[in-house]
């Protein structure tokens, strides 16, 4: 079974090195959890914010933006420059970034400080999505990659699925301050890890020029979109114009040299399929997790606690796959597992459709059960193929590309969902044909996987690419 053709060799491997490195692995995977508990921990924390520092509610909406933002912008800029320096500096740099944004944010006195962390938050975390793959990818042998794919495909969205909850229990115990110092603790352990783990090697560069007007560029370009999906939910549709704007910033970003890494690793066999049904299945998660809890309130009548234990059945499902794909990835094939992992969650987004009002609690867990298995199995081989395929210099690249499809399905899905939902005047057969869309977006998800043809190595051809024009 392991003579499968879609795990190619000649990418990511540790220069000969057969020793396993699993605490590296496990450190890089507790840092995507720590980024990604900070994408939606603060959603829980705004009410208490906007009270304590005497703002608007419609102000709060930037603590959000302030850290997507450069989390978006600066992922393929932040890439492709952390395949040109030392991994090891990277990793210290990156989490004393986040550390200290974290410290300040905690402290803020006003609005202006506590955006300003969050734009911090959000840089640091760019760099530590666009590494931690890199790392993970690196640590251990390509017959074990899968498994190390698994820990950090399910921790990642774990956090940022678990945020709320935790979010929830940080601010009525301790403050909503600490939901930010938490990070502190957390970056020490893992830069303790890197520096036992990870060996000294290139040092850390500041960025030219050119990196700092590309990544003014594209952060320009994101933070048009964002704003279109963000005013086309609260203020109707026609802000959707505003997602114009990208587009001749992108034609420009296009023709700049920066540019010819992510073409080239897009040109490498095997890389389209899996980016795109990652975005595919992050825009299903984002829909779906929008508008189930509305329908769970307004057309099941379930209590708010119910609601959040029956929302958990989705991560659980993951948590419950998530290494089990990895596993099933090194030894079937990742092609094959991440496929099996789409249908399955296809299939049960598909078994939502009825969104039956006379529904119990019961009937709604096991199909949020069953999709959560499809999507732990389906992330860790995906990432996988992602990875492997990549060629060697681009390793970083790989996680940044893949960070900013995933960061991007997780915008996109709500504003979708609410587009829909509005044209029914926010009614039951709104809510189903938000459902509808997710479940179509994940089935071309599958689609891509099933046409995705991956060589048995990664061609020449495709490393010379880098950086083409």
């Amino acid at each position: 079974m392991v003579g499968e053709t879609d795990r190619p060799t000649g990418a990511g491997t540790q220069g000969g090195t057969e020793k396993d490195q699993w605490w590296l692995v496990i450190g890089a995977s507790l840092a995507v959890f720590m980024a990604s508990v900070d994408m939606s921990i603060v959603n829980v924390a705004l009410p208490a914010i906007e009270r304590d520092l005497g703002i608007g509610t419609n102000a709060t909406e930037w603590v959000v933006l302030a850290y997507l933002l450069p989390l978006a912008g600066l992922a393929l800029p932040t890439g492709r420059w952390l395949d040109t320096v030392g991994r090891r500096p990277a990793l210290i740099f990156s989490l004393t970034g986040f550390a200290l944004a974290s410290v300040v944010a905690g402290f803020s006195p006003n609005l202006t400080w506590l955006i300003g962390a969050r734009l911090l938050q959000g840089t640091s975390g760019a760099l530590l999505f666009s590494l931690v793959p890199a790392l993970a990818t690196t640590a251990v042998r390509p017959q074990a990659r899968g498994r190390a794919m698994g820990l950090i495909t399910t921790l990642g969205p774990l956090g940022l699925i678990s945020g709320p909850g935790l979010g929830g229990v940080i601010v009525d115990e301790l403050g909503w301050s600490w939901i930010f110092f938490v990070n502190v603790p957390v970056s020490v352990l893992v830069m303790a890890v890197g520096l036992r783990f990870l060996p000294s090697d290139r040092p850390l560069r500041a960025p030219d020029r050119a990196w700092f007007a590309e990544a003014l560029l594209l952060s320009a370009a994101v933070a048009a979109f964002l704003l279109a999906l963000t005013f086309t939910a609260s203020a109707g549709p026609v802000w959707m114009l505003l997602a114009l704007v990208p587009v001749p910033l992108l034609l420009v970003w296009l023709r700049m040299p920066g540019s010819g890494a992510v073409r080239g690793l897009l040109r490498a066999p095997g890389e389209v399929g899996p980016h795109l049904s990652l975005l595919g299945a992050a825009t299903a998660i984002g829909t779906v997790f929008f508008i189930t809890p509305y329908f769970m309130q307004r057309e099941m009548d379930i209590s708010v606690t119910a609601m959040g234990a029956t929302i958990l059945l989705f991560p659980a499902g993951m948590a419950v796959t998530g290494p089990i794909g990895g596993f099933l990835g090194d030894w079937w094939g990742s092609r094959r597992t991440a496929i099996l992992g789409a249908a399955m969650f296809t299939v049960g987004l598909a078994l939502l459709l009825p969104m039956d009002s006379t529904w119990d609690v019961n009937d709604l867990t096991w199909r949020l059960f069953l999709a959560g298995c499809g999507s732990g199995l389906f992330n860790a081989p995906n990432m996988a193929m992602a990875m492997t395929n990549a060629p060697t210099a681009l390793l970083a690249t790989t996680g940044s590309s893949t960070s900013l499809a995933r960061t991007m399905g997780f915008a996109l899905g709500p504003a979708l969902a609410t587009l829909l939902w509005s044209a029914s005047s926010y009614g039951s057969d709104g809510m189903r044909a938000a459902v509808t869309l997710a479940t179509a977006i994940s089935a071309l998800s599958v689609l891509a996987l099933v046409r995705t043809r991956v060589p048995n190595t990664v061609t020449p051809a495709a490393a010379s690419g880098i950086g083409s024009r």
